[in-house]
């Protein structure tokens, strides 16, 4: 079956509706049976590659100029007269293909994801889906046009925030009070956006007959295989396991620096005040010593980032109107990956172009797939494919440091990824509260109160005071609330797998790398036991499935202690970072070794805080 379909997504966003409905019609009026499955599921599968890759081509157009109103006007013109119309032709069509009863090799995990889609499909939430991706637009208008005035010029936020890492402390404290003092002037625009945005998302979950958007969005995000009280499992574990650890780091961080309390302004300085590290003056350098970094990990991986660079996949550098944060977004149609940033030439940067060049490897190992429909990754494992390559990225700082100065980031990174699982738990919890408790929520001011409790909860060791509303305002900040609810929990499961990339590393980096690239092709991820997502596996060309990554959310990963750290030699591959102060994260792994004191018939909270007390005879490990 062949559509006469445009060559590329160039030529289909140009389309009108009434031009691409007659690709859909046809499809639904063709036979589909076992002599025609294959024809017909390539023939929607080059369909929706090149209807996904319009809409991802408009929206990019919007973040990288916020301020281009005909970009603006050409994303809403496809959301308003494309996209409600191409929703209900695809669900026709999904349709069409699970009542046809047709089995197609490697399409299980798809035909998972189109049933749930089904179920979830209501024709009353289209207009509504659009409204939404509309309001979430704006934030990025509002984020994007918050600027300050600093020495004399007007700087973006992400900019100013370069400043954060000066070892002047007054200096630093002025910058991040201009910063949040700007972010509150739209405290009344961000919260009027958020009122508008939950209520639509309420809406969308009662119309699909659920109780609550958290159970809705649940069944949407395909999280079959891990629940909403996993969660508050996860969360539970790193307040008990990672907050104290996280508490010694800042108290050990305190000691260096001569203070009694850790503002927030002190959260990305040197504890000894050396200078505040350049890694990179251009983004051009940013991406040559990326793409060696790269080349080293894995020559092939190198390839994919260079052919990234010739074919200007890639928008990195910050300025005024640009939106915030980083991506990497998939162009499905020619099967290649965009990565966007916001580089202001800091360390950070360094690694959100490693993390997001994980995304983009992620697409090229993906993109033989046959059909697009396979392409839809567990974001759970998306995510792993991109920070396990910040892991594996390590050894070769060296392309932007020496190596004294490799062991002081390696050793930020390190105390950071723990740091990260705090706040990813107020993230998280927040949101679980947000949608069990959706009217208590369409008050800002309850947003506030119960932001501002989670953040002493699971960051107790910050000192707000004085700044008690940019410490409640917190989740104005965080653009995945606003604008992809429940997408945080991720980041968090994914960083405990990461870790366990870098873990086969450290043994044998050549076949955790080839691991690697074999998870990321492959297209089932999951299998589930006991209702909870605990293993990923690679499944490549009928091989027997091979445990890659395993999941638990209680008690972070004891199991694998044995493995990690037999003989306390961190970090091999560089040996002058083997006595960097990384106690707190092998604590994490729970070090101790000796029988089976942490094996998995005890993994019980007793026991973890046992290991606690273990942990202290690595406190004197020191740099």
């Amino acid at each position: 079956m062949l559509l006469a379909l445009p060559n590329s997504a160039h030529d289909f966003m140009k389309l009108s509706w009434a031009q691409i409905e007659p690709f859909f019609q046809t499809l639904a009026d063709a036979p589909l049976h076992e002599d025609t499955k294959y024809e017909w599921i390539a023939a929607w599968s080059r369909l929706s590659e090149l209807y996904a890759e319009s809409y991802k081509r408009l929206y990019i157009a919007t973040t990288v100029d916020t301020t281009d109103a005909d970009a603006e006007k050409r994303l809403y013109d496809f959301l308003d007269n494309i996209q409600p119309n191409a929703m209900k032709a695809e669900n026709e069509l999904q349709k069409k293909l699970v009542e046809s009863g047709v089995e197609v090799e490697d399409f299980e995990v798809p035909l998972r994801h189109i049933r749930t889609d089904i179920a979830l499909f209501r024709a009353e939430n289209l207009p509504i889906f659009i409204e939404l991706d509309k309001l979430s637009n704006e934030y990025d208008k509002i984020i994007a046009a918050q600027t300050v005035m600093w020495e004399g010029k007007e700087h973006t936020l992400t900019e100013l925030g370069a400043v954060l890492e000066e070892p002047d402390r007054e200096k630093r404290k002025h910058a991040w009070t201009l910063m949040v003092d700007r972010t509150l002037q739209d405290r009344e625009q961000l919260n009027e956006l958020w009122q508008k945005l939950l209520e639509r998302r309420i809406q969308v979950a009662k119309n699909a007959g659920f109780d609550s958007y958290r159970d809705y969005t649940w069944q949407r995000m395909g999280r079959f295989d891990y629940t909403p009280e996993d969660c508050t499992t996860f969360q539970n574990a790193i307040e008990e396991v990672v907050v104290p650890a996280a508490q010694k780091i800042v108290k050990r961080r305190l000691a260096k620096m001569g203070a009694d309390t850790f503002r927030p302004c002190d959260q990305y300085a040197d504890p000894l005040g050396r200078p505040a590290l350049k890694a990179f003056s251009e983004v051009q350098d940013l991406e040559s010593k990326t793409s060696s970094i790269f080349h080293h990990i894995d020559p092939v991986l190198g390839d994919y980032f260079d052919a990234m660079r010739a074919d200007g996949l890639l928008d990195l550098d910050n300025r005024k109107g640009k939106a915030p944060g980083g991506y990497c977004e998939s162009y499905d149609a020619i099967r290649k990956p965009f990565i966007f940033m916001n580089a202001i030439g800091i360390h950070e940067d360094v690694q959100t172009m490693l993390h997001e060049g994980g995304h983009a490897f992620h697409v090229y190992e993906s993109a033989p797939l046959p059909y697009f429909q396979q392409m839809g990754a567990p974001m759970e494992f998306c995510e792993v494919a991109s920070t396990a390559m910040e892991f594996l990225g390590g050894p070769y700082l060296t392309e932007f440091y020496d190596t004294l100065t490799v062991s002081r980031v390696r050793t930020d990174f390190l105390e950071g990824a723990l740091m990260f699982w705090a706040y990813m738990a107020v993230v998280d919890a927040f949101q679980h509260w947000v949608y069990a408790n959706s009217d208590d929520a369409m008050n800002p001011a309850n947003c506030d109160a119960k932001w501002q409790e989670l953040e002493r909860c699971f960051r107790p060791f910050y000192d707000w005071s004085g700044y008690e509303e940019a410490e409640a305002t917190g989740w104005h900040r965080k653009l995945h609330i606003f604008q992809i609810p429940f997408y945080y929990v991720e980041y968090g499961l994914a960083q405990l797998g990461a870790v366990q990339v870098w873990r086969n590393a450290l043994s044998n980096q050549a076949q955790a790398v080839a691991d690697y690239r074999r998870a990321a092709c492959s297209f089932r991820f999951f299998i589930s036991q006991r209702n909870k997502l605990t293993e990923l596996v690679r499944i490549i060309r009928n091989k027997p499935s091979v445990a890659f990554i395993w999941f638990d959310f209680f008690p972070l990963y004891v199991p694998y202690s044995h493995v990690f750290v037999k003989k306390r030699k961190f970090f091999f591959f560089a040996p002058h970072l083997r006595h960097t102060m990384i106690q707190e994260l092998t604590f994490l792994m729970c070090l101790r070794t000796d029988g089976n004191r942490y094996s998995n018939a005890n993994l019980n909270t007793k026991n973890i805080m046992r290991c606690s007390a273990d942990f202290r005879i690595f406190s004197n490990v020191t740099m």
